[in-house]
């Protein structure tokens, strides 16, 4: 079974500095903000983009945040919310480049071919990830087997580590609670096969 490469569970903050800044556009809220999930939010997108994507529809989504803040209901998991203007801004970034988008089970995202992608190191992703099951797998292995994924297995594998619950993650993708867990079902049944043949070939 393949476990979570991601140990830790994420916190939601004790006071909601999201709808306190949507109430108060106050940018000391937004500055905290951006210390809870600045990180988090970059991490998700270099595992959906590459690192210069990542970095520029970062500082869009922020400048997002600002411009739609009134939108945000308090019911809405702040950081669920954020994730959805990411994603947003991403998929229409990608548009906006004429890379073709798929958003269906098994497509790959034309822009996988973009070989800036591949300039990931394992420094980016020490903080998140360990390893997976009993066995060690290097990061370098698990971030190459990620990226073979359609995009929208490897969205949900992201989400789940990032700890979202599968609730959060259909407010994020706009998806269906089936076709999530069947995203995540292959998903999982892909790294498995996919890091299975790398220690074969190790």
């Amino acid at each position: 079974m393949l476990l979570s490469i991601k140990s830790w569970l994420f916190e939601t903050p004790s006071k909601d500095c999201m709808a306190s800044y949507a109430k108060s556009g106050d940018n000391r809220y937004l500055e905290q903000l951006i210390a809870l999930y600045s990180n988090d939010l970059y991490h998700y997108l270099v595992t959906q983009s590459n690192t210069h994507l990542a970095y520029d529809v970062s500082q869009q989504t922020w400048l997002k945040v600002i411009e739609k803040r009134n939108l945000y209901q308090a019911q809405t998991t702040p950081k669920a919310w954020l994730f959805k203007l990411a994603r947003n801004t991403l998929i229409d970034e990608y548009r906006r480049q004429q890379h073709f988008v798929e958003l269906d089970e098994n497509t790959h995202l034309a822009a996988q071919n973009d070989k800036s992608e591949n300039d990931l190191t394992s420094g980016d992703l020490t903080s998140k990830d360990s390893h997976i099951g009993s066995s060690n797998i290097s990061y370098e292995a698990f971030y190459a087997a990620l990226k073979q994924l359609s995009f929208v297995q490897r969205e949900a594998i992201t989400l789940q580590q990032e700890g979202f619950s599968l609730a959060d993650i259909e407010l994020i993708t706009q998806s269906s609670l089936e076709t999530i867990k069947t995203r995540l079902r292959y998903a999982k049944q892909n790294l498995k096969r996919l890091l299975g043949a790398n220690n074969e070939q190790a």
